[in-house]
């Protein structure tokens, strides 16, 4: 990546071109529900420049990286890894023991938007997932060599965002164009900014570990009960990661929906204060971490609708050696990520024997 005079990032020439999407409607989509309402509400406040330009966080992959990655497809596609951080210190503490501030991802997806920006697929990546895990960059110089057999979530809590995108590289051999990162406290307060997000659950949903508890039926739920629901492992299926993800990927749905119908642009108020609070929680890489460069990737996305969206868990199966573990199966992994790069749906062959899209959490929640 190259910068200009006053220092921003560039994307270099070669590097995927975005055509402009044709259905520009007051909506839009980036994966995780919440990185998503940040960059709809930063996407109309321009003249807040310089107040929401000093919340961003951003880390800067291209640098951490350098050249051992995955080689750009220039097709007018684009790929995002968007990852909701799970550290249990600061304010973070109240969903579990202290763990010195470290974090986890406990969220993990690929957002692959098509040519054209009005169609996406999103890929859940399970935190259980064995695979190869790169050697990656830890800080002040020194590296951690990774290994054959590591748990997928450990590479964030290992080597932070930059060990993050190469494992996620490593395991689909598709190079990510941007990175968002949200955590458990800035999703509860864009939540709430929005008013909270109507959801229907077809059973009650219970996990005191997760801090939630649903009558069966419409519920509009505020901050702390969404993130209740898209964290509950135990509330709904057989307890695992897989069935969490379910609920992670129709609260996205119902959350985009939520988004259309209550006419955020005509509010100049609640748009202001869902660009503060969503700016604050967010963390990007640096060609994102201006409001201009935020601005203008919204824009792009406005297109997409919940029914444009094909969601699907990365294919796996039981690991063979630890039951409460995942591993990928490899051929149908292959399809998925061949599609991508060839930037086509995923075929329907490709989840026909995972266990990711198998169980029934997912039809708990509309």
């Amino acid at each position: 990546m190259t910068e200009d005079s006053k220092g921003r990032g560039r994307r270099a020439a070669g590097r995927r071109r975005r055509k402009p999407a044709k259905g520009r409607r007051a909506l839009v989509i980036v994966a995780w529900s919440a990185a998503g309402v940040v960059l709809l509400g930063g996407a109309g406040l321009g003249y807040f420049y310089f107040k929401l330009n000093g919340n961003l966080k951003t880390v800067d992959i291209d640098q951490a990286l350098g050249t051992d990655r995955p080689q750009d497809v220039d097709n007018g596609s684009m790929d995002i890894l968007v990852l909701g951080s799970d550290s249990r210190g600061g304010a973070n503490a109240a969903y579990g023991s202290d763990d010195g501030g470290s974090a986890r991802s406990d969220t993990a997806m690929i957002v692959h938007l098509y040519e054209g920006h009005e169609k996406a697929s999103v890929i859940s990546i399970p935190r259980d997932l064995m695979t190869v895990r790169p050697e990656c960059p830890t800080g002040k110089g020194k590296t951690d060599p990774g290994g054959p057999r590591k748990q997928f979530n450990e590479a964030f809590t290992i080597g932070g965002a930059a060990c993050a995108v190469k494992t996620v590289e490593k395991i689909s051999g598709i190079r990510m164009d941007h990175y968002l990162e949200v955590d458990f406290t800035g999703f509860k307060k864009i939540v709430d900014t929005l008013g909270g997000v109507q959801v229907t659950t077809s059973k009650p949903i219970k996990d005191k570990l997760a801090h939630v508890d649903l009558p069966a039926g419409p519920n509009l739920l505020n901050g702390e009960q969404a993130l209740g629901l898209v964290r509950t492992r135990h509330g709904v299926g057989d307890g695992g990661d897989l069935g969490r993800i379910q609920l992670q990927q129709a609260f996205i749905k119902a959350l985009i929906k939520q988004v259309k119908g209550i006419g955020l642009f005509d509010n100049p108020k609640q748009l202001l204060d869902l660009a503060d609070t969503g700016t604050k929680a967010l963390t990007t890489d640096r060609a994102l971490g201006d409001v201009k460069s935020l601005m203008g990737f919204a824009q792009s996305l406005k297109g997409i609708d919940a029914q444009d969206m094909q969601m699907i868990t990365m294919p796996v199966t039981t690991d063979a050696i630890d039951e409460n573990r995942v591993a990928p199966l490899k051929k149908e992994s292959q399809l998925v990520w061949d599609a991508l790069l060839a930037d086509r749906p995923v075929p329907a062959e490709a989840t026909v024997n995972s266990t990711g899209d198998k169980g029934t959490a997912g039809a708990v929640v509309r």
